[in-house]
């Protein structure tokens, strides 16, 4: 899967995908709000060793632009398309999953409840795991129950079982594991720490949610960059592996591991 915000709007990705382009590929968008965001101030990202520091602030160009323009290209190129959504509230997250319900060629949603700042990103804050269940189960109550609604959650070892087990209470088909942990600018600004860094961390997350909840669906995010790391998550328990910092150093990384996972199969995938 491409991860939220990794992969543009699509268009920038398809010249890198292979022959097949996004044609069947899980697409997962850049977090969706009612309005449009212009984003933080630059500069929104900062190579450190392992990964990146960043303090995007969720620029997107709202709803109705998405709906109008970003959503029927991706269909059109036949990718399976998430859209990641994000509110300052409860009733925005069930606003924006009301109005995609109806959307043509949305296969899902990921609800962004786990961001490293979420005060600074003007977000619906997420301070303990009834606060991620609560907007889930107000998205699940405005989208169709044979769609997947998705959980983002942060990697936080000490919260992520019972984060994970709220939100498959209050609807969640399944968790991704983990958004970007928070982090500092050299400058001191909040920022979230994303790529192979955090992918320990991230390891440890999926296996603690897989142990404890061995039927709920993990989805692993956090410096998949290559075959070993993706089959190092899958063989912790995760269903599937989202590819994102490692897009924006080698745009080629989905086609080359979409291909390596095809030429050297095994169970655990």
């Amino acid at each position: 899967m491409v991860a939220a915000g990794c992969g543009g709007t699509g268009r920038e990705l398809e010249p890198f995908s292979g022959p097949d382009g996004l044609a069947g590929l899980d697409f997962v968008t850049r977090s969706l709000t009612l309005d449009p965001r212009a984003g933080g101030a630059g500069p929104r990202l900062v190579e450190v060793p392992g990964g990146l520091v960043n303090a995007v602030g969720l620029p997107n160009p709202g709803l109705e632009h998405f709906l109008a323009t970003e959503l029927p290209w991706l269909v059109r190129a036949g990718a399976r398309v998430l859209v990641s959504i994000a509110g300052a509230t409860m009733g925005e997250y069930a606003d924006l999953a009301r109005r995609l319900s109806r959307a043509p060629g949305v296969a899902g949603l990921e609800v962004n409840v786990g961001a490293p700042d979420e005060v600074g990103a003007g977000l619906f804050e997420v301070r303990e795991p009834y606060h991620a269940a609560s907007v889930i189960a107000a998205v699940r109550r405005e989208f169709p129950s044979d769609r997947p609604v998705l959980a983002k959650l942060r990697p936080d070892v000490s919260r992520i079982v019972e984060g994970a087990r709220s939100c498959h209470e209050a609807g969640a088909t399944a968790v991704v594991v983990g958004n970007a942990v928070p982090a500092a600018f050299p400058d001191g600004r909040a920022g979230g720490l994303s790529g192979p860094a955090v992918g320990p961390v991230a390891l440890r997350c999926v296996a603690e949610v897989h142990r404890s909840l061995p039927a709920m669906p993990v989805i692993a995010c956090g410096g998949v960059r290559d075959l070993a790391s993706a089959r190092t998550y899958l063989a912790a328990g995760a269903t599937a592996v989202q590819v994102g910092t490692a897009l924006l150093h080698d745009p080629t990384t989905v086609a080359r591991l979409r291909a390596d996972l095809a030429a050297d199969p095994q169970e655990d995938a």
